[in-house]
């Protein structure tokens, strides 16, 4: 009894985490474009090689782990993501009048959202029975829309009534962080985990680590150039992209809780092929909306895009849940996840500088033909994927 309320409090302050951690994401994610174009006047150029910098973090994040795992738990390295998730958000708000400084802040803020990214999933595994793993993840996932919610439904606020305070936005995305950081600190569970864990490559996972480049794609086709089309190409403003984020995470509150459920019925395999499937579908859309569909018919189905692709962005799980059906060891858990980061990142890092020379030479459209090519691709990749029967 006294293990089973343990885990049920651990439970819920991991859930509340999470939440005002998505207030924190849902803020920054629905400002930073616009935060860019209006007070520091970026272009597409300059909008892609700020993603070197800011991805930098996830490419080292193998190394910054490694360091970590060896002198804390994941539920302490956890609150330590936040603390730097914070200091990062409170710099955008009061400490960036040029660009050198910005990027330092853009920086800062990237360390801890990749570390929390690394352990988010592995916390959620200690707290999920066998065989639910999928729907654990799922229910934190619908968490983290809820804050998002939150977040962005207090940008889209805060823009009508008051203009677009990004120095505000960002002093309330610090603080939900703090908030995060106390709750993450306050976590029993992991006591019993080895001080000292190494990190690991093992060929048994290769699957897994292309996954993870494939992953660093999608991402950057979500973060970067889906949401600058709307801004460049069509004059969005913030407001605007808040509401759509609003809307779309109000959708996966109830969605990606179902499609945890969904992994934990149809299997990694089947999930994640056709996660890619459906990426060369927005890519597409994307891409050629304009040349299809008269105005304003384009920009709604550009809209219709954005949230699709943002809620399937939640099956990201699968890979997780795949990892731990595989893993050797229970152990290698959170080692392989944040190996599986920094391969994502070598993606991440080079793509957006490559897309968006190709984009102010060639057109949009070609970043998306691109990106559409590579995601066919990984769809037989993850036709690959086998789970041991014994696992199963």
């Amino acid at each position: 009894m006294n293990i089973t309320r343990k885990v049920t409090g651990d439970f819920r302050r991991v859930l509340l985490a999470t939440m005002f951690f998505g207030a924190t994401s849902g803020i920054f994610l629905s400002t930073l474009n616009n935060y860019l174009s209006d007070v520091h006047g970026f272009d597409a150029g300059n909008r892609g090689w700020l993603e070197f910098p800011r991805e930098l973090p996830g490419f080292l994040i193998f190394i910054v782990m490694g360091f970590l795992l060896a002198h804390m738990r994941e539920s302490r390295i956890a609150a330590l993501a936040m603390v730097a998730t914070a200091a990062g958000a409170l710099g955008l708000a009061f400490l960036s009048p040029g660009v050198a400084l910005l990027v330092v802040w853009i920086v800062v803020w990237s360390m801890g959202d990749h570390i929390i990214f690394t352990v988010e999933g592995p916390l959620g595994l200690k707290l999920a029975k066998r065989g639910g793993e999928g729907r654990r993840l799922g229910q934190l996932g619908g968490a983290r829309n809820l804050g998002v919610i939150l977040g962005v439904g207090s940008v889209w606020l805060m823009a009508k009534f008051i203009g677009d305070r990004y120095d505000l936005f960002y002093l309330l995305a610090g603080l939900s962080a703090m908030v995060a950081g106390v709750l993450y600190f306050r976590l029993t569970i992991g006591k019993e985990d080895a001080s000292s864990r190494r990190m690991v490559y093992r060929r048994e996972y290769h699957i897994f680590y292309a996954i993870s480049a494939l992953f660093g794609i999608r991402k950057q086709i979500f973060m970067v150039f889906g949401t600058w089309v709307l801004v460049s190409l069509h004059d969005v403003p913030v407001s605007t992209i808040a509401l759509l984020y609003f809307v779309a995470s109000a959708l996966g509150v109830l969605l990606r809780p179902l499609l945890g459920d969904v992994i934990d019925w149809l299997g990694e395999r089947k999930v994640l092929a056709t996660d890619e499937i459906m990426l060369v579908f927005v890519c597409m859309i994307y891409g050629f909306a304009s040349d299809i569909f008269s105005s304003p018919w384009d920009l709604w189905v550009l809209y219709g895009a954005y949230m699709l692709d943002h809620i399937l962005f939640a099956l990201r799980i699968a890979r997780t849940t795949y990892l731990k059906k595989i893993a050797v060891d229970p152990a290698d858990i959170t080692p392989t996840i944040s190996l599986g980061i920094t391969i994502d990142h070598v993606v991440a890092m080079t793509l957006p500088v490559l897309s968006g020379l190709i984009w102010e030479r060639y057109g949009h459209q070609w970043v998306f033909v691109l990106a559409g090519a590579i995601a066919l691709g990984g769809f037989f990749i993850c036709l690959r994927i086998r789970i041991p029967e014994q696992e199963v």
